[in-house]
This record gives structure tokens, sequence and C-alpha cells, in this order.
């Protein structure tokens, strides 16, 4: 009985839905994930399935499925902490508005529900069509961080192998492009060098564009039981809760972090406060360097910074050498326009002090979304799978060898970026667009425009656990997906960490994983012969396995799933070579697998020479400065540990929902408010070019006069947010826009 046969034999039982004895025995069937690994009632330990941060779950069971939860004590990540979204991390699986059924929109403009047999005809046959009559660069895919590797990767080998796609991206370009282009340009891989160890373990810790006590409060956690009494640098615009408990707070004038950093650069040379001896021996590229940051007078940085000369001196005198200087950042850097010479700015700091590869180090990028990093290796979007190069011959031959593919069927060259997809369905290039697990009617910088383009398609597709997401309203066909807790799969945290899904519990109704809808559709499409090695998740890490062979990421030493989840987890790279050296004695002993395992102790980076390289550029412009119609500076970012992203899971939860603002809101500085006659509660309306939000003021000198700030989350925000990119990432730039605000005269 072959796959498509077995579905019809699902489609049958109990009207369609699926069966207790299914879901525990799934393998029986071929559709669930995996022959049941658990006990009825029994204990198991995962990863949570929000944030980077991949704390450990211990998940407690009865009659089969997920009942309560608790923080895992023994998780090397978390050490039996979690945040607020962790403990009701079971909830949103129990929404009443999960989608059930696939659902096609009808005449009448309603979305109906009807059988997968029909969703996936429609699906296969459209598309078909679509690239028939436009050509194959007429259909796209936009992907995410949220999911398993396993599921972007069969999602990556699916769409451009399998169906002949050329352009495809996943969310993650909104939140990690910008480290991702910063890490391998300057490193030679996308390699964030740092285990969470070294929040406890250095000297002085500096967090740029980075909250973490609200965005990653783990990690925060972690950072309070050094025992080193470290100085807490935060360089921020905003007086940010993490910048409160900091001891020193640079709140710069927004998006002046790269004259800032050329500005240290330029006093630590001048000084001599520098590591010349591991300059010379592991980087290139620092005369030019120095030569570059030579106009980077202090006097004048600090004009430009609104810090002035002896905060700037004070700064580089807190990082030169002779402490352990780690250097962090997140958001507030990688989402601006010029993001990545940012990152590399933050990186030639650590590279000219000799601050990497030893402990409580390094220039450490926080990752988004819980699987960021899976997507920037095995999504088969930007590169193909283990960091390759698709213009690399060599690389392409590899692959089609590991897959049994015929090398001419691999494109030559990268698809569109996320913000050049849209363009293309907004001038109408691209007709059919299948979304997967994101939610970019909300999210998307420009939101409007979003709204806009997508009225211009002949199909849009939605995959996702609910089926009234802002995107999935839209959508013509909506494909229901199972979610974190209902499969199974590996995801890679901000250390590099390889943690585990595992099914605890049933997905509603007809909803399938990502996997399987992925299996499904290579069945209707008639490809399916290419996943023949790839029946399950965890075959499919095999083959994910042999293509890290020889990458710097390479995990082929770890032989399963239970090996992972009997390791507390596993940080890349770890080879088989290190794995049999471990089991021969032939390396130091140790306890199990080394929990913590930070990169370039040796000195030695992944460019061909073995040296990491000094990268920089001019500072660019503010794409959208104040002006007198619009004079304020509009700031975004995470307000509170008990949201997620577009709220559609984190909303889910009563508990979650006290924990945050009701109504949207924006900060503004007493000075502003008492100007414009605004009081704390008033109903204001900010406006932007593009648009305009409704939002209660909340007078507070967390920011600056001429400063606003919105908290990202709120769907009013990307209604006036500026579509700026990267030049270098493409990743767009949330962080700075011009905007006016006036009392709501109709409040």
């Amino acid at each position: 009985m072959d796959l498509k046969d077995k579905f019809a034999v699902f489609m049958r039982q109990r009207h369609g839905r699926l069966t207790h004895e299914m879901v525990l025995t799934p393998g029986r069937f071929g559709l669930g994930q995996t022959p049941d690994r658990l006990q009825p009632d029994s204990t198991t330990s995962m990863v949570c399935g929000f944030c980077s941060t991949g704390c450990g779950l211990k998940i407690h069971m009865k009659d089969g499925k997920a009942v309560n939860l608790t923080p895992d004590p023994e998780y090397p990540v978390n050490l039996g902490m979690a945040c607020p979204k962790g403990w009701e991390a079971l909830t949103p699986l129990k929404a009443d508005n999960r989608a059930v059924a696939p659902m096609i929109r009808g005449e009448d403009g309603k979305l109906a529900p009807v059988e997968w047999d029909q969703a996936l005809h429609l699906f296969t046959d459209k598309i078909k069509a679509t690239m028939a009559r436009h050509g194959k660069e007429s259909v796209a895919f936009l992907s995410t961080g949220q999911i398993p590797m396993e599921e972007l990767f069969l999602l990556g080998i699916l769409t451009k192998f399998g169906m002949g796609l050329l352009h495809g991206d996943a969310n993650t370009r909104q939140c990690m492009a910008t480290s991702h282009v910063a890490y391998k340009q300057s490193f030679g891989f996308d390699a964030p060098p740092f285990t969470y160890k070294d929040y406890e373990e250095s000297d002085v810790l500096v967090f740029f564009g980075a909250n973490p006590c609200i965005a990653h409060p783990i990690m925060w956690e972690r950072v309070m039981m050094n025992p080193r009494k470290p100085e807490i640098i935060v360089v921020d615009p905003r007086q940010t809760e993490t910048a409160l408990a900091a001891t020193r707070h640079y709140p710069l004038l927004p998006k002046t972090d790269l004259p800032l950093l050329y500005g240290l650069a330029h006093v630590l040379i001048r000084e001599g406060w520098i590591d010349q001896a591991y300059i010379d021996a592991n980087t290139t590229g620092f005369r030019e360097f120095a030569r570059h940051v030579q106009t980077y007078h202090p006097a004048a940085v600090g004009k430009i910074t609104g810090l002035g000369e002896a905060r700037l001196l004070e700064f580089a005198r807190a990082i030169r050498p002779g402490k352990r200087v780690s250097l962090w950042w997140t958001m507030g850097v990688n989402q601006s326009h010029e993001g990545v010479r940012t990152a590399q700015a933050i990186i030639n700091l650590a590279l000219m002090t000799g601050n990497i590869g030893r402990p409580g180090t390094g220039a450490n990028s926080i990752t988004g979304q819980v699987n960021a990093m899976g997507s920037r290796l095995f999504s088969n979007t930007s590169g193909l799978p283990g960091g390759r190069n698709f213009q690399d011959a060599a690389h392409r031959r590899e692959v089609a060898d590991i897959l049994g593919i015929d090398t001419d069927i691999i494109q030559q060259k990268p698809g569109l970026a996320y913000d050049q997809i849209l363009t293309g369905v907004k001038e109408g290039r691209i007709k059919a667009l299948w979304i997967i697990a994101t939610n970019p009617a909300h999210s998307w910088v420009d939101q409007e425009e979003f709204r806009r383009a997508a009225k211009n398609l002949d199909l849009l597709v939605v995959q996702d656990m609910y089926h009234d997401t802002d995107t999935a309203r839209l959508a013509h066909l909506v494909l229901p997906s199972a979610c974190w807790g209902e499969k199974e799969g590996v995801v890679i945290n901000s250390e590099r960490r390889m943690g585990l899904f595992k099914k605890v519990s049933p997905a509603p109704g007809q909803a399938l994983s990502d996997f399987y809808i992925f299996k499904l559709i290579a069945k209707y499409w008639g490809c399916d012969a290419m996943f023949k090695d790839m029946d399950t998740p965890e075959q499919t890490f095999q083959v994910m396995s042999k293509l890290s062979v020889g990458r710097p990421c390479d995990f082929s030493g770890i032989r399963d799933y239970k090996m992972i989840d009997e390791e507390g987890g596993i940080q890349w790279p770890y080879s088989a070579a290190e794995a049999a050296g471990a089991a021969t004695g032939s390396i130091p002993a140790h306890a199990g697998i080394e929990k913590e395992r930070r990169l370039f102790a040796d000195g030695r980076f992944y460019h061909p020479d073995g040296k990491a390289k000094f990268q920089f550029g001019p500072p660019q412009p503010i794409p959208e400065p104040v002006t007198p119609e619009f004079p304020f500076a509009l700031l975004t970012g995470r307000s509170s540990s008990a949201q997620w992203h577009t709220n559609t899971r984190t909303g889910k939860s009563a508990v979650l929902r006290k924990l945050y603002a009701a109504d949207s809101y924006v900060e503004i500085h007493p000075d502003d408010a008492s100007h414009l006659k605004i009081a704390s509660g008033d109903w204001v309306i900010v406006k932007s070019l593009r648009g305009q939000a409704r939002a209660r003021a909340a007078v507070a000198s967390t920011v600056q006069p001429g400063q606003l700030f919105m908290p990202m989350h709120d769907v009013e925000v990307n209604r006036l947010t500026f579509p700026a990119f990267d030049t270098h990432s493409r990743q767009p730039s949330y962080k700075h826009c011009a905007v006016r605000v006036e009392k709501d005269a109709d409040a």
C-alpha cells in the first residue's frame, strides 16, 4: 500500500478524524511521525517551540496526551528555569480556532472545508498550470524558522529540486539574515562562536540593541548567575529593562551604532588597547580597517551619537584587553538598513582585542526564532544544504551525489529574497505564493503594501495551525498543519545546540505535520521517488547528516534522535571522526559529550587561509529621517516576555494575556507629551507616510525626546514601518521610521 492509498485509509477513519490509536501508533499508517516513542503515562523532555533560547521542558503525559509541563532541571540551556511562554507552551495546541481540515475559498468568498484529496489536487494542478502559463519563476514560497530542520529541508528539496521552483525564502530573513551574512563574510561560515556558559564567565558583557530581560529572559538569568561581578553595558536609544539593570547605559541616537563602533575602534587603536599578536596571527584586513577608522575622532563621534567624547572614551576603556569581554547583539542591530556592517563592526572589536575563542568572550548573535539557524543551514533557500553555495559546481555535485539526483536540476543561482518575492507579487511577475507557518500580513514591514500585493495573486496557499491568522484570511487555500508538540524533529538554538521536538499530543481533526504535508504534495506532484530514503523525520535527519560531513556544521557524529535526547542537546560541530575519537579514547575523556562547545579556541576560522577578515564600509544615511511634518523617530521592539511574534500562539493563553498591555500603546517622552497636551492613557493616532495606528499614550522617560516606541507584536505597528533593506542581507529595517503623533479627536 503506497502513501496515497494509506492516506485514503486515513481519510475514511471516523469521518476523516484521527483516532487515538492512530496517534499513538502512527507508523502503522505511514502518516504519523514515527512509531510511538512514549508510554501513555510518562514524562519526557523536549525543547520549547518559541524563541531561540532552546529551553528544555519536561512534558507530563496521561492517557497518551500531554497534560502539563515543567522546566527541565537537567537541560544545560535553562537549568530548570522557564519564561512565561515556556510555562504556557501547551496552551496554543488547544485553541478553538485550530485549522482542522483543508479549506478552499468558494465563489461566495468564504473558506469552506474540503477533503485533503481535493485540496492537494487544487494545489498541484493550479501551480502546474501557473508555471506552464507564466514560467517557473511565477511561483514562490515563504517559509519559517518555527518548524524543525527536517521539515525545512524537505520543503527546500521538494520545491527547488522536485517542483522546479527558483524563488523561496524564510521569515528568518526578517530576523537573522544580517548575522548570517556578517558571520559568513567575517569568519567564512555562519558560525556563532559562543555557548551560554559565556554569560556566566565574562568580566564585561556588552549588549547592542538587545533587551534580554524581556526578549530572552532565560539568557538574562544566566547573566545573573555570573559570579565575577561583571560590568554590564547596554547600547540602546531606549532605556529598556536591560538598560535599567545594567551598570552602564549608552543611549545613543537612533541608527548611529556604526559611527559609534568605528569611534570605539579608533580609540582602541590610538591608545594601543588591542591584541596585535592575535590580529597578526589570526586575521586579515586589519591595516585597511585601521585606516578606515582614522577619521572617526572621539569628539566627532560623540556629537554624531549624542553621547559626547568623554563617554566614548569611557566605553573604550571598559572593553580594552585584560578582561574577558563578550559582545552581544540581536534585532536592534539586525533589523537595520546597515545591519551587516554594524554586526561586523562588533565582530571587529572582538577580533582586535582578542576576545574570541576563550571563555566569557565572543562576538555573539542572539537568534530570534527557535530554528532560525536550522533554516539558515538547511532550508535550501539562500544557499544549498549545509551552508553550501548554489554557484559552486563542486557543492552542487556533492548535494546531487548524496541525494541521488541529477546535478542539472540544481539551480546555479539563489532565488529572490523575501522582499524581492513580494515585489514580484506586487508587479504581477509572481502569480502563486505558498506561505508556510508564518504571518506576513501582520509581520511584514509596510504591512498594507503586502495586503494590497496579495490581491494580485491567482493562488495564495497558507499552511498553518490556525485557519484565521491575518494571512490565512487572505488565502485561496488553507492547509491545516500540526504544531510543536504534535510532531518531531530537530531544531538548532542560538548557541548551535541541536535539540528535539517530540510528538506528545495528537493534532486536531485532519491536521498533519508539515513533514507529511510535504510528502503528500510530492506524491501528488509526481516527484516522491526523490524522497525514498526520507519516509520519517529521523530518516531525513540521517540524510542531512550525510550532507553535513566535511562542513563547519558537521554533525555526523550524532547517531540518532535518542543520542540528542540523552545528551541534553548537542552543539555542532560534532563529527563522526570526533565521535570515533571519543569512543577509542584518542581524545581526552569526559562524561558524555562536552556540554559547552565554543568555536575558534585554536584561532582557526573558516576562510581558506584559516583567518578571520575585518569587514567594513561607510555608514549610510537613515532611509527615512524625521521632518517637520513627521518629527518623531519611531522605534519598535519586544515589550513583554509573555508575547511571541504576531501573538497568534501566545494570544491563546489567558495567563499570558494578563501579563501584557491589553491595548496597543506608544511610549512618549514627558516633554513631548506636555507640548502636545497628551496624558498617559489618552488615545492617540500615530501616522507615517504609509498609514496610521491608534494606541494609548504611555508617557515615560524610557524614550528620549523626539522618539516614540511601540511594541512589535501589535498588528497596527507595521502599518507604519518603512520598507528599507540592508543591501548585503536584504533584511528589513523595522527599528526606525518618521512619524507624527496627535490626540485622537474621536476618543
